[in-house]
């Protein structure tokens, strides 16, 4: 596997520690395979992460959601010591606890979730607020519409 130090550009740039620390993730080892996930846009501003979690029941999987950081987890409880459980011969259905961390953009907010045919289904929603959204302002001409003084402080202060 190829690896790319970065290490220079930290010492030489200023305020892009984020970006880099997202290519260090994205190019690391670090990110196993499983379990596999799709991420799929549904609408204009709506989102859906769909994770394959086969063999995992509701209350072994969890989803947290802090600041723009969405975890899944699931964590297998595995009783085979259990008296009256057949003895496992071959074990090749995975059931290891997993890990899966998505960075979320400004405003994405997790809308619903919900568990159906073996898929955990996330639906994602961005909804912007209304001071951040993009506004017009008109244009008027400065002969036409000159400023005007309100309280006559700059009048006295001028005589």
């Amino acid at each position: 596997m190829r690896t790319y130090d970065l290490t220079p550009f930290y010492r030489s740039t200023v305020g892009f520690d984020r970006l880099f620390s997202l290519l260090d993730q994205a190019t690391g080892d670090g990110s196993p395979g499983y379990p596999p996930y799709n991420i799929e846009r549904t609408g204009e501003n709506e989102y859906r992460i769909s994770v394959a979690v086969s063999g995992f029941s509701q209350p072994e999987l969890s989803i947290v959601a802090k600041e723009n950081t969405l975890t899944i987890k699931g964590e297998k409880t595995a009783n085979e010591n259990a008296p009256g459980k057949s003895e496992v011969l071959y074990r090749g259905i995975a059931a290891r606890a997993f890990e899966r961390v998505f960075q979320l953009a400004d405003f994405v907010q997790v809308k619903n979730a919900s568990l159906e045919h073996g898929l955990l289904h996330v639906d994602l929603v961005r909804e912007i607020p209304e001071a951040k959204k993009p506004r017009s302002i008109p244009i008027t001409s400065a002969g036409a519409n000159a400023p005007q003084v309100v309280d006559g402080t700059a009048d006295k202060a001028a005589a």
